[in-house]
């Protein structure tokens, strides 16, 4: 009987401990997440010619990294999936890239619209940095705005400036605003 009251306290002791190292699990396992995304995304902003009109972003779910965005280089999809792949705690990548069509139209819009966007003094700061956080992706005519920026004005005068630019067929605004003022009412 001693033996058997014995066991059920060990059984007792683990089954009582088992969450407690679940939850150490988990933890551990969010931590080496939080790891390779933080890995994941110096890798991307870090690639060669990755600039102002290209966008790269990502999810990371159970090892794998899913790639989204546009790129104007064919070569900086490839190696965006080589980098992510290279990271400790990835096993697999699935490239969702999209590889913007060459076009001398849609070059001659990035360049008037960067030079809209970045030149108007409430704006040029977002130009300053080795990756600025502001991104004019162009296809087809059509700018979309990427990043992120201080504050609803700046967000409003980025859509305004490239509007303005000759030959832009459309602006989709996607910049978010990094600390939005809660509103109370």
């Amino acid at each position: 009987m001693k033996l058997s009251n014995l066991s059920h306290t060990i059984l007792t002791a683990v089954l009582a401990l088992a969450p407690l190292a679940a939850s150490g699990a988990v933890e551990n396992a969010a931590s080496d997440a939080a790891e390779a995304a933080r890995k994941v995304r110096r890798e991307l902003v870090t690639l060669p010619f990755y600039g102002i009109f290209d966008n790269l972003s990502f999810s990371l779910n159970d090892g794998t990294v899913t790639l989204y965005g546009a790129v104007t280089r064919p070569t900086l999809k490839t190696s965006a999936e080589r980098v992510a792949m290279r990271v400790p705690g990835v096993s697999s990548v699935i490239n969702r890239i999209e590889v913007l069509p060459l076009s001398r139209f849609d070059d001659d819009i990035r360049i008037r619209v960067a030079l809209a966007v970045y030149g108007h003094t409430a704006l040029n700061r977002y130009a300053l940095g080795a990756q600025p956080p502001l991104r004019i992706i162009v296809k087809n005519g059509e700018v979309t705005l990427e990043g992120v920026v201080a504050n609803e004005s700046d967000s409003h005068i980025a859509n305004l400036q490239a509007n303005a630019v000759f030959g832009v067929f459309k602006v989709n605004n996607n910049l978010r605003v990094e600390n939005p003022k809660v509103r109370k009412g």
